[in-house]
């Protein structure tokens, strides 16, 4: 079983996919390293050798931002908007979509169960 960043690999699926379940990469970035690796995409997770592991895991350590450090990261933009009392860190603050929904009839992810104002 390949771990990569702290994360288990997917033994059956193709390294390609398989490496899209680390937070961070996707399949666009996922093929970039594969290229710079030089590891074929068809090859399946449990194909995988010591070395071709390595070889990953020094290309995710030294060119992207993964799991914990990006979580942290984006954590710490959000609270920055939140800080300078930007729209988007008000609407962070609320609990509200900050990207342009409309809230009217939607939005029930973001806000919560609905809570019925003025039943008598």
């Amino acid at each position: 079983m390949a771990r990569i960043s702290g994360v288990d690999l997917p033994k059956k699926k193709r390294i390609e996919y398989g490496l899209t379940y680390v937070y961070g990469i996707g399949l666009q970035a996922s093929r970039k390293i594969l290229d710079a690796t030089g590891i074929d995409y068809n090859k399946r997770v449990y194909e995988l050798s010591e070395d071709d592991v390595a070889a990953i895991t020094k290309e995710i350590r030294a060119n992207h931002v993964v799991e914990g450090d990006l979580r942290k990261q984006v954590a710490m933009d959000i609270k920055a908007l939140m800080d300078l009392g930007s729209y988007r860190g008000l609407r962070h603050r609320r609990g509200l979509p900050c990207r342009g929904q409309k809230t009217k009839t939607n939005a029930r992810t973001r806000k919560g169960k609905r809570k019925t104002v003025g039943a008598a």
